[in-house]
């Protein structure tokens, strides 16, 4: 972590910054006033200031799970803490810390190369490691929240540092802690305990038909092919502006799922909590016909209707537009409500 620990400590200010490379869709944004942090001691100060001049503000990470306007006003705080370092390792796990700025990705291939494996079903998920526990962020079996051992903030409402046990952190389906109590807190580092007995996560549909005859593949081997799994389903942010997952898929009692699937006999779903059944929200949009469609300047991207596109041009009213009309339709034909995943600014 030495970078991050030998960064200023007096935060770099920038106004009107232009923040169409700090989001993954692509959308033309500035932000009226915007703070780098490179260091987490940097945070009471610039806070301060910003109280001083009775400005609202927000954390920018990757922009990876964001909606932007065309002007952000008020200030903007961009997550930048660098650097890793394993600092403890017994029998059982080793721990390792992540400054908040991290790219979420370059980490996981980070712990691979330094064989700590635990962490490749998450590959190629795009923004920063502090963003990713507000989203308890997840993909084929595997969710963040199962690797934490605890988080670093700076809390807002008490303007204190503290540390979050995993415990305190709440984490649950695509929700944490964090997320159900929005701009308290401010994720500076995470600490992960990545387990000595690992074991191959491959039991989602899309991985098992990778490895159907390989029943024992590496760490290295789920990392590759998730890596091309992803790639397949979702565009690329730097060709195709996107955030991914555009809606979570959507939790219901089995009473409601045995119903449907009288008359939806293909309805993919996957087992949840007890009484409880997840269902594929990408299929039930691609149901309703939406996928590859265009709208304007976005779209549903023609791989994976879970995912919408900028096209180019595009803005945070069309994206908005748009899945309106998804939510609508889906809500229509099978009665369930899909929620977005990215936040809206």
């Amino acid at each position: 972590m030495n970078r991050a620990q030998n960064a200023p400590q007096v935060a770099n200010s920038i106004p009107n910054l232009g923040l169409k490379r700090r989001n993954t869709f692509g959308f033309e944004s500035s932000a009226e006033l915007a703070y780098e942090i490179t260091s987490a001691e940097q945070i009471p100060r610039v806070l301060a200031d910003i109280a001083e001049q009775k400005l609202a503000w927000r954390v920018l990470g990757g922009g990876s799970n964001v909606i932007l306007p065309a002007k952000l006003p008020g200030a903007t705080l961009l997550m930048n803490i660098a650097g890793q370092e394993i600092i403890s390792s017994d029998a059982d796990a080793s721990l390792l810390a992540v400054g908040g700025g991290v790219n979420w990705h370059e980490l996981v291939a980070w712990t691979l190369e330094n064989d700590l494996p635990g962490l490749e079903n998450l590959a190629l998920i795009p923004g920063t490691v502090g963003a990713a526990p507000i989203q308890n962020i997840g993909a084929y079996g595997v969710e963040i929240g199962d690797y934490i051992d605890r988080i670093e903030a700076f809390d807002t409402k008490d303007h204190a540092f503290v540390t979050l046990a995993k415990e305190a952190c709440h984490f649950a389906y695509r929700d944490s802690y964090f997320k159900q109590n929005p701009q308290r807190f401010i994720v500076t580092k995470v600490v992960f305990s990545i387990p000595k007995n690992w074991q191959a996560r491959i039991h989602y549909a899309d991985l098992a038909k990778q490895f159907a005859e390989n029943s024992n593949p590496t760490a290295e081997e789920i990392f590759l092919a998730v890596c091309k799994i992803r790639t397949h389903k979702l565009p690329d942010p730097k060709v195709i502006g996107n955030a991914g997952s555009f809606f979570q898929n959507p939790i219901v009692p089995n009473e409601q799922y045995e119903t449907l699937l009288k008359t939806h006999a293909d309805l993919v779903s996957y087992p949840d909590a007890p009484g409880k059944r997840k269902l594929a929200a990408g299929w039930l949009i691609d149901q309703c016909g939406f996928k590859g469609q265009r709208m304007g300047s976005v779209g549903v991207y023609e791989n994976q209707a879970l995912v919408l596109v900028n096209h180019g041009g595009g803005t945070a009213q069309e994206i908005l537009g748009l899945a309106k009309c998804i939510r609508d339709k889906v809500h229509d034909k099978f009665g369930v409500s899909l929620q977005i995943e990215p936040n809206i600014l």
